[in-house]
C-alpha cells in the first residue's frame, strides 16, 4: 500500500474541542459534544466531578436532610398531645455517612459515565493557555479550534486585618468536621451562610452569623426579613450592618473586632466559618497570555453566546461570574458546545431561572425583584401574602413565610415571584412557568389549584392584587 492510500491516523493531541473543567458544567459541555460527533479532551484538575457533588449541592443538602429530622421532633409540639424527641448521637457516623453519598454520586454521575462516551478523552492535570491557543497540560500540548472552560468557582477570602492567623473554615471543611464545634461564627448572609449556619445550630452548636448587609441581601427585603425572624426564633443569633475590624485568637476561641452602628462589637466562637461569596477559578489559566478578557472579580466575561473574547474560546458556570447554580452551569455548557460545533445560533437565557435556599423556611424566587422591575421601567405592582391565609400552612401549624409577587401595573403581567416556605422550593417552578407563558395574575388567579398545598398559595397571592383572600371561603374564588 502506498503512502497515499494509508489511513491517516488522528493527531493524538488534536481535538475538535478541548473542555477546562470536569465538574457539571464540563461534563455537560463534553457530552454535548461528543453526542455532536466531535472529538473531545475533558481536562480535570483536582477530584472529579466539581463542586456540587464534593463539596457543594450533595453533601449540604444531606446535612440539611439530616437535622431536618431534629426540628421536626422539636416542632412536634405544635400538635396538642404530641411529643417527640431526636438527638445525633454519633456526628462522626452522620459525616461518615454524608461522604459515603458524595462518593457513590461522583462514581455513578461522573467516573463510571465517561466508559460510555469514546470520543472523550479524560485528561488529568492542570490546563494553562498558550500565546498560540493551544492548551499545555503537564507535558501534553492539546491542539484544537475550540475551547470551553469550565473551571468553576473557589471560596472569598475577604482581606481582614488577622485573618490570615486564623484558622478558619469554608463550607467544604465545615462538613468534614470529625467533631461538631460548641459555637460556630459564620462570616456571611448568603445562601451557603444560612445553609450552613442552620445545619450547625440545629445539630446543638451556638450560631451566630456576622455580616455586612443582613440575611440574603440580593432578595425582597420583605423575603430577608422573614428568614432573620425565622432564624432568631430557633436561637440564631444574627447580627448584620457590621463592618469587620480584625480578628484574633482568644483563648482557644475566634474573637471578631467589629463596628455596628458606630458602636464596638465583640463576637467569640469555637470556629470561623467563611461564607463571604465564590470567585471564578481563572487565576492558573494564563488567560492573559492567550487574550481572553477578565471582569474585576476574574470571571470570563461572555457574550450571550458564550463566547470569551477570543474567537473559538467560550465559558459556562461559575468561572463566567454569573448564575452559580448547578442547573444553570450545565445548561451554558450545553449551549456553549452547540456553539462552538454548530455557530453561534444560540442564546443564554436566564430570565425565568428560579433560584432556591434550602434553609428553613425555604426561600425560592424566580425573575424581577420589585426594585429591578422598577429599575426596568416597570410601573410595578405587588402583591404580598402572608402565610396564615394558606390553608396548607394553617393544616400544618407553621405559617412562617410569606409569597411576593411583583407585576406590571398597566398590563398585569406576572414579573416576579418570590416565596419563603418550609415547602417553598417545590413551588417555584409553578411560577417560573407562569412567567415563561406571560402570564397576568389574573390569569394565575384563575387557574385550579390542588387544596392544601402550597403551591395553592400562588393562587392566592395572585388574587390579593384585587382581591381581600381573607374574606374568601376555602377553594372560593
Amino acid at each position: 500500500m502506498t503512502d497515499c492510500c494509508k489511513p491517516v491516523k488522528p493527531e493524538p493531541n488534536g481535538f475538535d474541542l478541548v473542555v477546562i473543567g470536569a465538574g457539571s458544567a464540563g461534563f455537560s459541555a463534553a457530552i454535548t459534544a461528543a453526542e455532536e460527533g466531535a472529538r473531545v479532551a475533558l481536562v480535570g484538575y483536582d477530584t472529579i466531578g466539581g463542586t456540587c457533588v464534593n463539596v457543594g449541592c450533595v453533601p449540604s443538602k444531606a446535612m440539611i436532610r439530616a437535622v431536618e429530622t431534629l426540628h421536626a421532633a422539636k416542632a412536634a409540639s405544635r400538635f396538642e398531645g404530641v411529643e417527640a424527641t431526636a438527638k445525633i448521637s454519633d456526628w462522626k457516623a452522620l459525616i461518615a455517612q454524608k461522604q459515603a453519598l458524595v462518593d457513590d454520586l461522583r462514581a455513578a454521575k461522573y467516573v463510571d459515565v465517561l466508559p460510555n462516551y469514546e470520543a472523550v478523552t479524560y485528561i488529568e492535570g492542570q490546563a494553562v493557555f498558550q500565546e498560540d491557543g493551544s492548551i499545555q497540560v503537564g507535558d501534553r500540548n492539546l491542539k484544537t479550534a475550540k475551547v470551553i472552560i469550565a473551571t468553576g468557582s473557589t471560596q472569598h477570602v475577604p482581606d481582614i486585618p488577622g485573618l490570615a492567623e486564623i484558622e478558619w473554615l469554608d463550607s467544604t471543611s465545615a462538613l468534614q468536621l470529625d467533631e461538631r464545634p460548641a459555637s460556630l461564627m459564620v462570616m456571611g448572609g448568603g445562601y451557603i451562610g444560612v445553609e450552613i449556619a442552620q445545619v450547625f445550630a440545629r445539630a446543638g452548636a451556638d450560631v451566630t452569623i456576622v455580616s455586612r448587609r443582613g440575611l440574603l441581601p440580593e432578595a425582597e427585603p420583605e423575603i430577608s426579613a422573614a428568614l432573620t425572624d425565622a432564624f432568631t426564633a430557633e436561637g440564631i443569633t444574627v447580627l448584620d450592618g457590621l463592618s469587620y475590624d480584625r480578628l484574633e485568637t482568644m483563648d482557644g476561641e475566634v474573637r471578631l473586632h467589629a463596628t455596628r452602628n458606630g458602636q464596638p462589637v465583640t463576637v467569640d466562637a469555637e470556629k470561623l466559618m467563611l461564607a463571604t461569596g465564590r470567585v471564578p477559578n481563572t487565576g492558573s489559566l494564563a488567560l492573559d497570555a492567550a487574550g481572553i478578557a477578565t471582569d474585576e472579580t476574574g470571571g470570563i466575561v461572555v457574550d450571550p453566546a458564550m463566547n470569551s473574547s477570543r474567537e473559538g474560546v467560550y465559558a459556562a458556570g461559575d468561572v463566567t461570574g454569573n448564575d452559580q447554580f448547578v442547573y444553570m452551569a450545565a445548561y451554558g455548557a450545553k449551549l456553549a458546545a452547540k456553539n462552538a460545533m454548530n455557530g453561534n445560533s444560540l442564546s443564554y437565557d436566564n430570565s425565568v431561572m428560579p433560584s432556591v435556599v434550602f434553609s428553613d423556611p425555604q426561600v425560592a424566587s424566580v425573575g424581577a425583584t420589585e426594585a429591578q422591575a422598577a429599575a426596568q421601567g416597570h410601573e410595578v405592582i405587588t402583591s404580598v401574602l402572608g402565610m396564615e391565609h394558606v390553608p396548607r400552612a394553617l393544616t400544618a401549624r407553621d405559617t412562617r413565610g410569606l409569597i411576593k409577587l411583583v407585576a406590571d401595573k398597566q398590563s398585569k403581567k406576572l414579573l416576579g415571584a418570590h416565596i419563603i416556605a418550609p415547602e417553598g422550593s417545590d413551588t417555584i417552578q409553578t411560577a417560573a412557568m407562569a412567567l415563561k407563558m406571560g402570564m397576568t395574575y389574573d390569569d394565575l388567579g384563575d387557574m385550579t389549584f390542588p387544596y392544601l398545598t402550597t403551591v395553592e398559595g400562588l393562587k392566592l397571592a395572585a388574587q390579593t392584587f384585587e382581591k381581600d383572600v381573607g374574606k374568601l371561603s376555602c377553594c372560593a374564588g
